[in-house]
């Protein structure tokens, strides 16, 4: 399962940190191809001569894009691999291997996107598809674009909590153990406090109160303090998770497969949650520029974007489901309350503190 169930370092890795020595302006990297100056036939041609794709980050078992690497072998015959990473170990690696790179392209949180601009580390490239996509999903000129995003969302396991929470105050008044997983190192976690911060009157500026909300499981000795993985959710020593939405009913369906009498509820919480995507980024040092655009066109053309919503993802393009795939996502409805971060570069200074915030004003009062 893709490590960003376990996921990515936080932003302290950033300008300063995660980069040093890397160019702000400009990318300096092995490519200088103007994608945005070519015609899709000319990018389609180029790819084929280039033959092959290799991702980070971007794992079969994730999102659905194993259909995706299939699609792109069926329609233009580009072979693929990939390696699973988290968002900052991907813009690491596209830094420490610059002109002798071996990943054309990457899947990241929305936030590291900007951080790759910043740093140089990305090529531009805005699809024909640009127009449809939101303002809020795109940079400028197509150094990062949004092609999916994600709802925190409770997933419980109803032969372990038979009466499934619906909200954080639910949570509160439960007596079952509540899994995060690790704030250190996960981007869901670190969405997973906010989320909760958002719910007890916080912000991406003021996360106290999801500190505070996570420290009172701690000391009612309820917060799992174990990996999170769907090995154990499936076997049955979590009850109840804080995960994104697309994951959480991927697990579910997963689960259901293998144990048709597996009983999984997920919700998005009553409060309001928080929503965020995952941007492609383009490496600056590519020797496969043609092919990692061709990617990118694909993944946001409808089938690559359908694609995304067989994995249980929401798109940023709209697009129609099957009506059986309609059935197993979260109603509509309950996406009244959902945010987006407003404050992004809030949100990055608190995320370079929240290892050290979750260690001192929550784990130590674990039980």
């Amino acid at each position: 399962m893709k490590t960003r169930f376990v996921k990515a370092t936080a932003l302290i890795l950033t300008a300063a940190t995660l980069l040093s020595g890397c160019g702000g302006s400009g990318n300096g990297g092995a490519q200088q191809v103007d994608l945005n100056s070519l015609s899709l036939d000319e990018i389609v041609a180029k790819a084929q001569e280039e033959g092959e794709v290799n991702s980070v980050g971007m794992p079969n078992d994730w999102a659905n894009w194993d259909d995706t690497w299939a699609g792109l072998k069926e329609e233009y015959g580009l072979e693929h691999t990939d390696v699973d990473l988290s968002s900052a170990e991907e813009l690491s690696m596209f830094e420490t291997e610059k002109n002798n790179a071996t990943k054309d392209i990457g899947d990241v949180g929305e936030t590291y996107g900007a951080v790759a601009e910043e740093q140089g580390l990305t090529l531009k490239y805005k699809t024909s598809y640009w127009d449809e996509i939101p303002d809020w999903a795109k940079d400028d000129d197509g150094d990062w674009i949004v092609a999916y995003y994600g709802t925190m969302a409770l997933l419980t396991n109803k032969k372990l909590v038979p009466e499934a929470p619906t909200s954080f105050q639910d949570l509160l008044e439960g007596d079952y153990v509540v899994s995060i997983g690790d704030v250190a190192r996960s981007t869901r976690a670190q969405y997973a406090v906010l989320a909760a911060a958002y719910a007890m009157g916080g912000d991406e500026s003021n996360i106290q109160p999801g500190l505070d909300f996570f420290r009172q499981l701690a000391e009612q000795g309820r917060l799992d303090k174990g990996e999170f993985t769907l090995g154990r959710i499936e076997k049955g020593e979590i009850g109840v998770a804080i995960i994104w939405d697309f994951v959480g009913i991927g697990y579910r369906e997963q689960i259901k497969e293998n144990n048709p009498d597996a009983d999984f509820e997920i919700c998005i919480p009553e409060e309001g949650s928080v929503q965020s995507g995952y941007s492609t980024i383009i490496n600056a040092y590519t020797k496969r520029p043609h092919a990692a655009a061709l990617t990118r066109e694909y993944i946001l053309s409808d089938e690559g974007q359908l694609n995304l919503a067989k994995g249980y993802a929401r798109t940023v393009r709209d697009v129609e489901l099957p009506a059986d795939l309609q059935a197993k996502m979260i109603p509509d409805d309950q996406y009244t309350n959902v945010r987006m971060v407003e404050d992004q570069e809030a949100w990055q200074e608190t995320v370079s503190q929240l290892p050290t915030l979750w260690n001192e004003e929550v784990m130590a009062y674990a039980q």
